[in-house]
């Protein structure tokens, strides 16, 4: 019959044009001749195939002694994991809750509470933490050192051994040839783990080959250094100062001033301290005219942005990088408070304020972020904080938090408020989430345009505690439409509240399942998952 590319080459041509060898008849009879034949060498060619050497066979996989998921929990991670991806597919959601935003939810669940996740299910859990990076954190966590042991062996799933969690050995060895030879990934990971557990030993590994590494990389691994900051960094930082990059020089000046104790610290406060002084009638403030090269070595930055002026330019850099303890003694003992209420002459209240509320959030000064954010503002009155009120807040205790905002938004509604909430540690407290839904409803009743709301919508679903799903209900009948409201408001308000409530109701049978408790009130079975998002 010939040559086994004899047969290929007829097969791609047709026996009417290329017959093989020995082939006779009509087309018919040679095409079963030539399917034939290929069986037949199809086993001649397998039979003289030579067995391949076998490999090495994996090594077991690591004992993972933490507690199996309930039964309903582990039903419950099957069917969000084959659903993760169904809601982008569905286009509008309606009232069904948002499975793709239940899944990091769940995961974030059942870290806190311990548990392993089941052999089975490790493969989808991976390709989920794959295909979207801010489940990584709780799936790795959730998957364990078995976890890490299945994507060692798929490179689908090296991301995993480049994540850092559990994978990457501390012993000083290990640690030293992982530098030396690791994917830049693979070393940024270890440099984060080494800082929370001997800040010491990760900067004595950086310095080890700081002076070959490139600039851009030089820049990543100082950020690191953030985790585990000390006065011990000072030295390492100072010569960063020098550093031929003037990114790396910025941030090791960032770094730098986040210690109050520093010596840039001290030089910045000298500077701070020439330009703002206390006058009879309040604040005087002398904005340098230069920015000398010993300023630019300490980090500031020479040109400003667009449309800003060069000395008000100067002065915020100078003002949030000196340590806040130095503004008391400057005017007169008084109390951070006392010093915000000081008027500020010609005009420049606005740019210190703004440098006072970036030192504070720097610093991680809580007296001064309340003194800066003030009370919050009654009916109009506007924001005492110049700036992003949201990041004072979010180095506040969760509970000052949580009442600050709740009081803000009681007073002002949502509109200014999304920053705010976003800082808010989750769930919501009661007064916060009594607060939003209250809002919502106001905007709602007042005719507001509602998809405006939608991001809104979307924090309560994830922070809202389940247990104000009974609040919330009272909300899902489509309420009557205002003349001047936007057309079709109330059906969509009255989708948006029946999916926030089938939400809240499916996070409590979530959290339920997961401690092995009885389903709740007004909850549902772990049944498929699109039957238990229509709950309520």
């Amino acid at each position: 019959m010939g040559s086994w590319d004899d047969l290929v080459g007829s097969a791609l041509l047709g026996t009417e044009r290329r017959r093989p060898a020995g082939v006779v008849g009509d087309a018919e009879e040679a095409a079963a001749a030539l399917l034939d034949a290929a069986a037949g060498g199809v086993v001649r060619r397998r039979a003289g195939v030579r067995p391949a050497v076998a490999g090495q066979r994996p090594a077991a996989a690591p004992a993972d002694r933490r507690p199996e998921l309930p039964q309903a929990a582990r039903r419950r991670l099957a069917m969000l994991l084959a659903d993760r991806t169904a809601d982008a597919a569905r286009g509008r959601r309606g009232a069904a809750p948002n499975l793709a935003e239940l899944l990091p939810q769940w995961l974030a669940a059942a870290r806190r509470e311990g548990y392993a996740a089941p052999h089975a299910l490790l493969p989808a859990l991976l390709d989920a933490a794959r295909a979207r990076t801010d489940l990584r954190a709780d799936a790795l966590a959730l998957a364990g050192p078995r976890g890490l042991w299945l994507a060692a062996l798929n490179p689908d799933w090296k991301f995993a051994l480049r994540a850092g969690q559990g994978a990457v050995a501390a012993q000083d060895g290990d640690a030293r040839k992982l530098w030396e030879e690791g994917l830049f990934a693979e070393r940024i990971a270890l440099l984060t783990r080494m800082r929370l557990a001997d800040p010491a030993a990760a900067l004595a590994l950086l310095d080890s080959s700081w002076r070959t590494e490139r600039a851009e990389d030089r820049l990543m691994f100082l950020d690191a250094l953030r985790t585990g900051l000390s006065a011990a960094d000072e030295e390492f930082l100072e010569q960063a100062l020098s550093d031929r990059s003037r990114n790396v020089r910025t941030t090791a000046a960032e770094l730098l001033s986040a210690l109050p104790g520093s010596a840039l610290a001290a030089r910045m406060a000298d500077r701070a301290r020439s330009c703002v002084s206390l006058g009879p009638d309040g604040i005087t403030v002398e904005a340098p005219y230069a920015c000398d090269p010993a300023m630019e070595r300490d980090g500031v930055a020479a040109k400003p942005p667009s449309g800003r002026g060069e000395r008000a330019w100067w002065l915020g850099q100078l003002v949030d990088s000196a340590p806040l303890s130095a503004w008391p003694e400057r005017f007169g003992g008084r109390t951070p408070d006392e010093i915000i209420a000081l008027p500020v002459l010609d005009d420049w209240q606005p740019d210190l304020h703004a440098a006072w509320c970036r030192a504070a959030v720097r610093q991680r000064d809580t007296g001064w972020a309340r003194a800066l954010l003030g009370p919050p503002p009654q009916s109009s009155a506007p924001l005492a904080a110049v700036g992003d009120p949201a990041k004072l807040l979010s180095i506040l205790p969760a509970p000052e938090r949580a009442e600050w905002v709740a009081r803000f938004v009681e007073a002002h509604g949502l509109s200014e408020a999304f920053q705010m909430l976003g800082v808010c540690a989750v769930p919501w407290s009661r007064p916060l989430g009594r607060a939003v839904v209250d809002a919502l409803e106001i905007a709602r009743d007042g005719g507001s345009y509602p998809w405006s709301f939608s991001g809104v919508m979307g924090l309560a679903e994830r922070c809202l505690d389940p247990d104000a799903a009974d609040q919330v209900a009272a909300l899902t009948a489509a309420a009557e439409e205002p003349r001047d409201g936007s057309p079709g408001a109330g059906t969509y308000w009255a989708e948006a509240f029946q999916r926030l409530t089938g939400t809240l109701r499916l996070r409590a049978v979530m959290l339920a399942e997961l401690r092995g408790m009885p389903i709740p009130r007004g909850g549902t079975q772990a049944a498929p998952v699109g039957a238990a998002g229509h709950a309520g």
